[in-house]
């Protein structure tokens, strides 16, 4: 009969990295790792092991990808394997203040190509999972849900429900929001909650975009337009939850209207495409991205306001400089050593703080309803509209940096 022990060891398995969540961020760092020494285990708890299904309709989870991820995904392989046919360029923005204060941003004007791809997330997730499934140095455990999370000197362990024991040098917590591996390893966080809720969905315009993005600062919440391929936006809509839950409770016809009257009618009439979703929009900072043996990336790492769309290319510059580490890192070194670790935190700590605070500020600013900070908030958008560089250098920073500053992340 086996003892305890010779059972236990019998139920591990051993690998050089254990991703916890297969998303986006979680699944393009086992892509990232993909030529690496490392044996890497990917557990997601929502995703089948063969990987997502086909997208057969339009996906209501649409991207603003920045110039900087395209750059990225196109190393990873996965840029060129998406249909451009599902794509937009965005050439230019139009952001509008809540009373006469207007900034525009044209890409030509700043020596961009475009400003953002406008994309779907289905699609994406899918050629990540495509590739990831292939590789020779990735295990996938889907659909696996976490029991336990040890953490040993050398190592750290994580028991999966009905499953094995999986343990490695470095545990990556790629989770999302509401991480489960930040919380069990207990990596605090803290924050607010805006109380708003960002409604979603696809529309279908009567009159051409002309790839422009176009974003209001209301008092009903900040709407925003983004170019999809065809006569069809992606509208996004954080609003009050109040505010929030009229919206999602009007028909699909009075929603159109709504939306249409909200942006001037700037594409004329609207018809849904897909369906309505709504996602609760909250500020989260957390204590540390790394500790002994474990590094945070993506969403389970900041939590950000969706008026800039910094999260989703927040978490792929997250992957890059993960997986620059990891992969550069010698056969002789420990890559769960907290002193390596920390050149990850390091190289990550200025740009999240940085758009966090500047997304929440921006926030606050437009919330307020005291008519001298609307004047002042309108004056600041004219004034820099009407300095060319200052524009310019916003524009160039929207195209090459981690996002633009106007953008929303579904």
């Amino acid at each position: 009969m086996l003892s305890a022990v010779e059972m236990h060891v019998q139920m591990s398995e051993k690998f050089d990295l254990i991703i916890v969540g297969g998303g986006l961020a979680g699944a393009a760092l086992a892509v990232a790792l993909r030529g690496s020494r490392l044996a890497v285990a990917l557990i997601d708890s929502a995703i089948p092991a063969s990987g997502p299904t086909k997208p057969t309709a339009w996906d209501n989870r649409v991207y603003a990808y920045t110039p900087a991820s395209a750059r990225f995904l196109q190393t990873l392989g996965i840029w060129e394997r998406l249909d451009r046919s599902r794509l937009c360029a965005v050439e230019s923005m139009q952001v509008h203040g809540d009373g006469d204060g207007r900034l525009d941003f044209d890409a030509c004007d700043s020596g961009c190509a475009e400003l953002a791809w406008i994309g779907e997330s289905a699609p994406l997730l899918r050629e990540l999972w495509e590739s990831l499934t292939r590789q020779h140095n990735v295990t996938v455990f889907a659909p696996a849900t976490p029991k336990t999370f040890t953490r040993r000197d050398a190592s750290v362990e994580i028991a999966l429900e009905d499953g094995p024991t999986l343990s490695a040098a470095l545990a990556i917590g790629a989770d999302g929001h509401d991480s489960w591996l930040r919380q069990a390893a207990g990596i605090g966080a803290h924050g607010h909650s805006y109380n708003q809720q960002a409604i979603v969905a696809n529309l279908r315009t009567a009159n051409p975009h002309g790839r422009i993005a176009r974003q209001w600062f209301r008092a009903d919440g900040v709407l925003a337009w983004l170019p999809l391929p065809g006569n069809m936006v992606s509208l996004a809509w954080s609003a009050p939850d109040d505010i929030a839950a009229g919206l999602m409770a009007l028909s699909d016809d009075d929603f159109c209207q709504r939306a249409a009257e909200a942006g001037g009618r700037a594409l004329g009439d609207f018809a849904i495409e897909t369906p309505r979703a709504a996602f609760p929009l909250r500020f989260m900072r957390v204590e540390s991205i790394v500790a002994p043996r474990l590094a945070l990336t993506g969403d389970a790492a900041h939590g950000i306001h969706p008026l800039s769309g910094h999260g989703i290319n927040l978490g792929f510059q997250d992957v890059r400089a993960l997986a620059g580490l990891l992969n550069t890192a010698g056969p002789w070194e420990d890559i769960g050593d907290y002193t390596l670790l920390r050149r990850y935190a390091r190289a990550r700590a200025e740009e999240p703080f940085l758009l966090q605070y500047m997304t929440d500020g921006l926030a606050r600013l437009f919330a307020c309803r005291n008519p001298l900070v609307a004047k002042l908030r309108n004056t600041g958008l004219n004034l820099t509209s009407r300095l060319p560089m200052a524009a310019r250098l916003l524009a160039r920073y929207a195209a090459n940096g981690a996002a633009g500053p106007f953008l929303k992340p579904f």
